[in-house]
């Protein structure tokens, strides 16, 4: 069904314009989605990307819109949205969180409530970076199991709450076990798709996906594609399938949540304008919609407003102190040559990743990242290593070969940056910082063709990738010189790299 009114308001928002219609499925047995073949979408402006960063989904279900009715009470916005795997507004949540708690005072054996009430607290920690909120979510969820164990919605609660921890094995059991009880139950299946990808299990989320897309259409099921198109490199089809969600969204921190996405999409492809206007956009629409403050930060930073990206930064990071924002205002810092600001930055991601791991947060990969760049190598390399073994993600794929790049072990270093850039092992994605770490690492290996080539690539991706980095990427190409003759084109995994 769709919202006429609700899609023109998007496509002025979002600047893409695009028709509602199911996704196909693939039977290539290759673990890629098909692309979506049964439409055709005119992109207004480039969009590009989204970012799914281990949370809940962001939309409430399909349904028609402007139909006149009044506005739900906050507590059943904010219920709706926590019971279906939606991003819900702070204010609505602190109301039914408050229900809630009366509510249990008075009636502590009803499963359900205690199932959403731990589901509260999972938005809340996850929409706040306040990790103290997942314990008080643990106990609630098993306090619900406890009072009814063939219990899905607390199962699906536990699996949320594994996906905002980022113990991606332990939401694929709470998750498995939940459609064990209900296989039609499809908000359960995002959960599942987190964490199958946060385990670098890309042929398994695509299974899931198909069977999704049999069960459900709609907003939050077309965000969830999005991110998987995201991850195969189909910009386009990603970028097509949030401009969808975007437009079916009924509630302001529903249609933010995927407005900051397609800005990030925006932001991975370089494309500045775009990603500022879909970042101030969500903003206006939910000013707790810090990603977006973040996204903001590191687009006006690039366009050489830093006052303002600063400002930006501080600003994400006064409600949501993750220790990811905290990296990216360093490294800004460090650019800036305000080396002892950078410093203090650190010094809080330190502190702000200790807190998160308190809370049973994994906050390894960003720590991971920032002991390579900015710490002890050799740290960030065991960190990763173990990292690894639990879930080999691309992206933790690509930390750790990086890691041991800075570690001085170029050669095994090479083969992870491989693996995160390897389409066959689910390294589609177009990643500016991925192509570049895989440069660095071929030429240090005396590797020309292909160093100048990915060097290439990062910059041709994103040339604003990171304040940091693309000024070194532009020095190492300008080092490589311009290619010879005696270049060999791509020899990728069968070139034999030769130590200085």
């Amino acid at each position: 069904m769709e919202n006429s009114a609700m899609r023109n308001s998007a496509s002025e928002s979002s600047a893409t314009e695009s028709s509602t219609a199911d996704h196909g499925t693939s039977q290539d047995g290759q673990g890629t989605p098909e692309r979506p073949r049964d439409r055709r979408r005119v992109l207004i402006a480039s969009v590009a990307g989204c970012v799914v960063l281990g949370g809940v989904l962001t939309l409430l279900p399909w349904g028609p819109g402007g139909t006149g009715s009044p506005a739900p009470a906050p507590g059943s916005q904010a219920l709706a949205a926590v019971t279906t795997g939606v991003t819900a507004a702070l204010p609505d949540l602190a109301v039914l969180i408050d229900e809630r708690e009366t509510h249990l005072r008075r009636h502590p054996e009803d499963a359900r409530s205690w199932a959403v009430l731990g589901a509260a607290y999972v938005e809340q920690g996850r929409r706040t970076a306040d990790p103290a909120y997942y314990p008080k979510a643990e106990k609630a969820l098993r306090t619900s199991l406890r009072a009814r164990e063939t219990n899905v919605e607390a199962l699906d609660g536990m699996a949320a709450l594994a996906n905002a921890r980022r113990d991606y094995g332990a939401a694929r059991t709470w998750s498995e076990a939940a459609l064990k009880l209900d296989g039609r139950r499809w908000t359960t299946y995002p959960l599942l798709i987190d964490a199958q990808t946060g385990l670098g299990d890309y042929k398994a989320a695509k299974r899931t996906l198909d069977r999704l897309l049999k069960l459900r259409s709609g907003p939050a099921v077309q965000a969830r594609a999005a991110a998987l198109y995201r991850d195969r490199g189909w910009r386009e089809d990603a970028a097509a399938a949030l401009s969808d969600a975007a437009a079916g969204a009924e509630a302001p921190a529903e249609r933010a949540a995927y407005l900051e996405r397609t800005g990030q999409l925006a932001w991975e492809r370089g494309d500045l304008e775009v990603a500022l206007r879909h970042f101030q956009a969500a903003v206006r629409l939910d000013p707790d919609q810090r990603a977006a403050l973040a996204g903001q930060g590191r687009t006006l930073a690039a366009l050489g407003r830093s006052t303002e990206a600063l400002n930006a930064y501080r600003a994400a990071l006064a409600k949501q102190p993750l220790p990811e924002y905290a990296l990216e205002l360093g490294e800004l810092y460090e650019s800036m040559g305000l080396g002892q600001a950078a410093r203090v930055q650190y010094d809080l991601l330190r502190e702000r990743a200790a807190r998160a791991a308190a809370g049973g947060v994994d906050e390894e990969l960003v720590l991971g990242l920032f002991e390579a760049d900015h710490g002890d190598a050799e740290l960030a390399v065991r960190r990763l290593r173990t990292e690894w073994r639990r879930q080999p993600s691309i992206a933790v794929a690509d930390a750790l070969g990086w890691a041991l790049h800075r570690a001085g072990e170029d050669e095994e270093a090479l083969k992870f940056a491989r693996r995160a850039t390897d389409k066959h092992k689910g390294g589609g994605v177009r990643s500016a910082l991925y192509a570049y770490h895989r440069g660095m690492i071929e030429r240090e290996l005396e590797m020309a063709g292909p160093a100048r080539r990915h060097l290439g690539e990062a910059l041709r991706i994103n040339p604003h990738f990171s304040p940091t980095r693309v000024p070194l990427a532009e020095e190492a190409l300008e080092e490589l010189g311009e290619p010879s003759v005696k270049d060999v084109p791509d020899m990728d995994a069968d070139a034999k790299p030769r130590r200085k």
